[in-house]
C-alpha cells in the first residue's frame, strides 16, 4: 500500500481521512469494515477465514449496529454452499451482505457463485486464500482456491497486507454496487489473515461517505410491488442472449474500480491501483506477483538495487479480475526478462494463471489491439511457483529468482524446495527496515506464547509509535507440539512476509529447542537469548546450554537471560486451567526488560505498567478481574526477577564447548 498524500495539480494535500492508528491482522481489518458497512453475513467459515466469521458473530452477539443504526445479522447455515445461497437470497432482497471462506469451502460454493454474478448481485466475499487438498490436506496459504473460481464472473482483488485488506474491502464494495458485479477481497491465509501489523483503519465517517447507505444503490428484487423474474429456465433461443448481455455490466467494471481507487486515495492518502509498479524506472528485470509475496519481492528488489546495482523492480497485480492487461504491458514493456511467481501450480496448462494472462496481454499488444501500448517486442517471460501450502518464501529465494532472470536459465522454476526445477538459495539477505528489532521465539502450543506475542506487538506500537509485524508459525498440530512466533518493530513498515532469520532476541520457552536444530541461527551480534529454566544458579544454567550454542553465544557476545516462568505461573495463577498459558505471559515482562527501545525512551515504570494493564484487560478482561490481576503479577515478576548469566562466566571455555553442533547450525 502506497501511503502517499493525494496529489491535486501536482500539489500534495493533507487527506481528510488519514485513518485511525491501530494494530490488527487481516481478519480484524475485515471485521472492522464489514461490521460498519454491511447489514449481515451469511457464512460457514473454514480455516483460515474463521477469525473473520468469529469476529463478526461476536459483534452481532454484542448487539452491534452498522453506520446507519441497523442491527447486524449473522446466519450460519449447514455448509459453505448453503452460506453462499443464503447470501444470494439476502442480496436478492436488497441487503448488503458479506461472507468469509477459504479453500474447499470456496470451491464448494462455485455453483452458487455463477448465479450470484449472473443475477448481478453486488456482494463482497472475503477470502483467506488457502491451498486445496490434493495429494494431502493443507490449511495454509495458496491461490488454488481463488483460481478455481476465477471464471465465475466476480471481481478479484488481492491484498498484500492488513492495511490493503481494509482499504480494498471498501473499494470492492463501492465498485461492486456501482456495477452490479460481486467481488472477492482476497488475502493470503495465515500470512495475512493472522499476521498483526500496524494499520490505519478507515474512519466511520470515511466509510459512511465512501460506500453510502445500503439503499442508495441496492435493489430489492423480491419486492412484490415491482415484480420481476430471476433465475428462469432459458432454452436455445434465449440463454446466449442473456449471457452476452452481461457484458454491458462487465465493460463498466474497470472504469468504476479505478474511479473508486482514485477517490479513496484522495480521501485517505492511501493509494491502491490495478497494478503497482515498484522501482520500475530503468528496470531490465522484474518480478510479477500477487498477495503478500509481492511485498517480500519489493524488499528484495530494493536490496538488489542498493547492494548489487541490479536494474530490477517488482510489479504487484492487485486486480486479477478485471485483468489489467494494458497496465501490465505499460509497466513491463521495457524489461528484458520478467518472472511471474505464483502460489499455485497447474502442470497441464500452458502456464499458471497469472503467467498465461500476462503472455496473452503482450500478444494483444504486439498485434496492435486498441488501448494497448505500441510495443515492438515483448520481454522473455519466466514462470515460477513458490509458497504453496504456506511454504516460506524468503528474500534469498527471490534473490535467486532475480539471478535466474539475469542468467536466462530456467524458464520454469520453483523456490524453496529441493527439486530439479528449483533455484538454489545461496544467500538470505536482511531486508528489514533500518533499526529494526526482531524476535524469534520457540515454544509449545498451548503455553500462551502466541497471545503474548500479540500483546507485545500492540504495546510496542502504542507506547513507542513503531510499526510492528507479529505472526505465529501455525501448523495443523494441536496443543503440546513446537510453535514458533515472530515479531518485528521498526520505524518503517516491515515488508517481508516470511519466517525471521535475522533477529536480535531469541526467547526459548522450551529448552528442547536446542535439541531440535539451531535456534540461534541468524541472531545479531550483541543480541540476547532467554532460557526458560528451573535452575537458579547461573553456573548451572550455563552448563545446560549445549556446546555448539555456547560457541555461538561467545562468538557473537550474546547476553544469556534466564527465569523460571513455569514456577511463577504456578505460584500466581488462581485458575489451574490457565497456569500453563501464564508462562507465556511472564515472557511479556522478560521482553519489556530486554527491549532496547524502552531503555532508550526511559519510560517510567508506572506509565509502562499502566499501558500493560490496558493491553492485559483487552485480551483477558472477559475472564474476570482475578485473571487480569494474575496476569499483571506474572508480567511484573517476569520484569523484576529476570536474571543474566555473567559475561565472565560465558567467556570461560570448558570441554563441553567442543561438542558437535546441532543439526542446522
Amino acid at each position: 500500500m502506497n501511503q502517499e498524500p493525494a496529489l491535486v495539480g501536482g500539489a500534495s494535500l493533507r487527506p481528510a481521512y488519514p485513518g485511525i492508528p491501530s494494530v490488527t491482522d487481516g481478519s480484524g481489518a475485515v471485521v472492522w469494515v464489514e461490521t460498519h458497512v454491511s447489514q449481515g453475513a451469511c457464512a460457514y467459515p473454514i480455516t483460515p477465514s474463521t477469525n473473520m466469521g468469529v469476529g463478526y458473530a461476536q459483534a452481532v452477539a454484542n448487539g452491534a449496529r452498522n453506520l446507519w443504526g441497523e442491527r447486524l445479522v449473522f446466519i450460519e447455515p449447514e455448509s459453505e454452499h448453503s452460506s453462499a445461497s443464503a447470501a444470494e437470497g439476502f442480496a436478492l432482497a436488497g441487503g448488503r451482505v458479506t461472507n468469509f471462506t477459504s479453500g474447499q469451502g470456496l470451491v464448494l460454493m462455485k455453483e452458487v457463485l455463477y448465479t450470484i454474478s449472473g443475477k448481478r448481485l453486488p456482494v463482497v466475499f472475503h477470502i483467506g486464500a488457502r491451498a486445496l487438498t490434493s495429494q494431502s490436506l493443507n490449511i495454509h496459504a495458496g491461490h488454488d482456491d481463488v483460481m478455481a473460481v476465477a471464471d465465475t464472473g466476480w471481481g478479484m482483488l488481492f491484498a498484500r497486507n492488513a492495511q490493503e485488506v481494509a482499504d480494498l474491502a471498501l473499494i470492492a464494495r463501492r465498485a461492486a454496487e456501482e456495477t452490479g458485479t460481486p467481488f472477492f477481497n482476497v488475502q493470503d491465509g495465515f500470512l495475512t489473515t493472522h499476521t498483526l501489523e500496524s494499520v490505519r483503519l478507515p474512519e466511520p465517517e470515511l466509510m459512511r461517505e465512501f460506500v453510502g447507505p445500503p439503499g442508495r444503490r441496492l435493489l430489492n428484487l423480491m419486492d412484490p410491488a415491482y415484480a420481476m423474474q430471476s433465475g428462469p429456465v432459458q432454452n436455445q433461443d434465449s440463454y446466449m442472449k442473456g449471457k452476452i448481455a452481461q457484458r454491458w455490466f462487465y465493460d463498466r467494471v474497470e472504469t468504476a474500480l479505478v474511479r473508486a481507487m482514485d477517490e479513496f486515495w484522495a480521501a485517505s492518502g492511501r493509494r491502491c491501483a490495478l497494478v503497482d509498479p515498484y522501482l520500475m524506472d530503468g528496470a531490465q528485470y522484474a518480478i510479477v506477483a500477487m498477495g503478500s509475496m509481492a511485498e517480500t519481492a519489493m524488499a528484495t528488489a530494493a536490496y538488489m538495487r542498493r547492494e548489487r546495482a541490479l536494474p530490477c523492480g517488482v510489479v504487484t497485480v492487485t486486480s486479477f479480475r478485471p485483468f489489467p492487461g494494458r497496465q501490465l504491458v505499460a509497466a513491463l514493456q521495457r524489461c528484458r526478462r520478467v518472472a511471474v511467481i505464483e502460489r499455485m501450480d497447474n502442470p497441464l496448462a500452458e502456464s499458471n494463471p497469472l503467467g498465461a494472462e500476462l503472455k496473452a496481454a503482450f500478444a494483444d499488444a504486439l498485434l496492435g489491439h486498441p488501448g494497448y501500448p505500441k510495443v515492438a517486442c515483448a520481454p522473455e517471460v519466466f514462470c515460477g511457483c513458490a509458497g504453496l501450502g504456506g511454504r516460506d518464501v524468503r528474500p534469498g529465494d527471490l534473490v535467486a529468482a532475480f539471478d535466474n532472470l539475469v542468467a536466462g536459465a530456467k524458464r520454469y522454476f520453483v523456490l524453496g524446495i529441493d527439486h530439479p526445477a528449483a533455484l538454489e538459495r545461496r544467500s538470505d539477505p536482511d531486508v528489514r527496515p533500518p533499526g529494526a528489532f526482531s524476535m524469534r521465539g520457540y515454544s509449545v502450543g498451548g503455553y500462551g506464547s502466541v497471545t503474548t506475542n500479540r500483546m507485545i506487538a500492540s504495546l510496542v506500537a502504542e507506547m513507542l509509535g513503531l510499526n510492528v509485524q507479529a505472526f505465529p508459525l501455525y501448523g495443523s498440530e494441536k496443543k503440546g507440539l513446537p510453535t514458533n512466533y515472530f515479531l518485528t518493530a521498526a520505524a518503517e513498515p516491515m515488508r517481508a512476509h516470511c519466517e525471521l532469520e535475522h533477529v536480535e532476541f531469541v526467547p526459548l520457552n522450551n529448552v528442547n529447542a536446542f535439541a531440535l536444530g539451531n535456534p540461534l541461527g541468524g541472531i545479531a551480534r550483541h543480541g540476547a537469548v532467554f532460557v526458560q529454566t528451573s535452575e537458579t544458579e547461573p553456573q548451572r544454567v550455563w552448563q545446560g546450554v549445549p556446546g555448539y550454542a555456547r560457541r555461538i553465544i561467545r562468538e557473537k557476545e550474546l547476553r544469556v537471560l534466564y527465569l523460571d516462568a513455569a514456577r511463577i505461573a504456578a505460584e500466581v495463577s488462581s485458575r489451574r486451567d490457565l497456569q500453563v498459558r501464564m508462562q507465556g505471559v511472564v515472557l511479556l515482562g522478560v521482553f519489556l526488560r530486554s527491549m532496547p527501545y524502552l531503555r532508550e525512551h526511559a519510560m517510567a515504570e508506572d506509565e509502562l505498567f499502566g499501558r500493560v494493564e490496558k493491553a492485559v484487560r483487552h485480551y483477558f478482561g472477559r475472564q474476570g478481574e482475578q485473571v487480569v490481576k494474575d496476569n499483571m503479577v506474572c508480567v511484573r515478576r517476569g520484569f523484576d526477577e529476570l536474571k543474566e548469566v555473567p559475561p565472565a562466566l560465558i567467556m570461560r571455555e570448558t570441554g563441553a564447548d567442543a561438542l558437535a553442533p546441532a543439526a542446522g547450525e
